[in-house]
């Protein structure tokens, strides 16, 4: 006697199919920055950032603050640049409500980016001035020697300065040729001065770090660097892949934003376009900086408007940018 033998379970159904609109996976700092805020305020990060590293901070020395606080936002996709120029667009126009969508979206139509990807200082420039309706000034030559000191005191003046930088997988600049070119924001100033360098009228003493002193206000002319027995300097600045500030070495962003010279091979061949202007990473991005002014219609923060001959100045004329470069001085001392 034969029997039958039992049917098998129809098959499962077939996936779905992909749609645009599913949320694709999060990249591992988008989960860590999930559910998190950022620490508000001028000097209330940096506080905690000193306090955990106090040990590494010559006692022999007078350390003063400065910062202007920026808002933090995550990056979705390559949009580092266009993530920080959102950050100091809120020091450059606070009343403005600037979206994300609308800097893609201008930087897109502009032929400034592709994916959202910003390899030219220049195209940031002009983009700076399209979206925050303020002066943008690409200086070039590397941030030693004059560059240094004209970074420190636009900084010290409460104004934000865009540098690109090879990224390391803790965020801070490293020198990878360019394979890992990233965008920060920088708004404040870390400087160790010879003790007896800080007057009263340049700054206070902080509550909580007895051996800290806070800069009173931003005002470039009560800068104490570089004459005042500048020993170390370290900026303060966010980048689109963390909440929080960081403090790095200024010499060590520098270094790590003048060796910018190509684009990561393995990227360069993925089969997505990029926009990157002639002459590569390296004309695009190495040794330059974008500066952002928000107090004055003039070029530099002297009031006095551009005399160093390194600065390319882009001048709003309401359709478009007309960008002005002057003769290069000589090499800095």
């Amino acid at each position: 006697m034969s029997m039958d033998l039992p049917l098998p379970p129809p098959p499962p159904p077939p996936p779905p199919p992909h749609t645009a609109s599913e949320p694709s996976k999060k990249k591992l700092y988008q989960a860590i920055a999930a559910g998190k805020s950022p620490v508000e305020g001028d000097h209330e990060e940096a506080r905690l950032l000193l306090s955990q590293r106090e040990s590494s901070f010559r006692k022999d020395l007078q350390w003063i603050l400065f910062n202007k606080y920026v808002p933090s936002l995550i990056q979705d996709g390559p949009q580092c640049g266009l993530v920080a120029l959102w950050m100091a667009a809120h020091l450059c126009q606070p009343q403005l409500s600037i979206d994300m969508e609308t800097i893609f979206q201008t930087a897109l139509n502009k032929g400034y980016t592709a994916q959202g990807e910003m390899f030219s200082a220049y195209s940031m420039a002009l983009l700076a001035e399209e979206v925050c309706s303020c002066k943008a000034e690409l200086l070039t030559g590397g941030m030693s020697g004059k560059n240094a000191r004209t970074i420190i005191a636009h900084i010290y003046d409460g104004q934000p300065i865009l540098i690109p930088y090879d990224e390391d997988f803790n965020h801070e600049p490293c020198k990878r040729s360019g394979h890992r070119a990233h965008w920060a924001v920088a708004s404040g100033l870390l400087l160790g001065l010879d003790q007896g360098s800080v007057s009263k009228e340049q700054a206070q003493p902080d509550v909580t770090l007895p051996w800290l002193s806070l800069a009173k206000k931003d005002d470039s002319s009560l800068c104490p660097y570089p004459t005042k027995g500048a020993r170390e300097a370290y900026i303060l600045a966010k980048q689109g892949k963390s909440l929080r500030y960081q403090l790095w070495s200024f010499d060590g962003v520098a270094q790590s934003n003048q060796q910018l010279r190509e684009m990561d091979p393995q990227r360069a061949s993925d089969g997505t376009r990029y926009v990157v202007p002639p002459g590569g990473v390296g004309a695009g991005l190495a040794g330059q900086v974008v500066l952002l002014h928000t107090k004055t219609q003039t070029c530099c923060s002297t009031g006095l408007g551009c005399r160093d001959k390194r600065h390319v100045q882009v001048e709003s004329l309401g359709i478009e940018g007309l960008v002005k470069e002057v003769e290069m001085l000589g090499d800095d001392d």
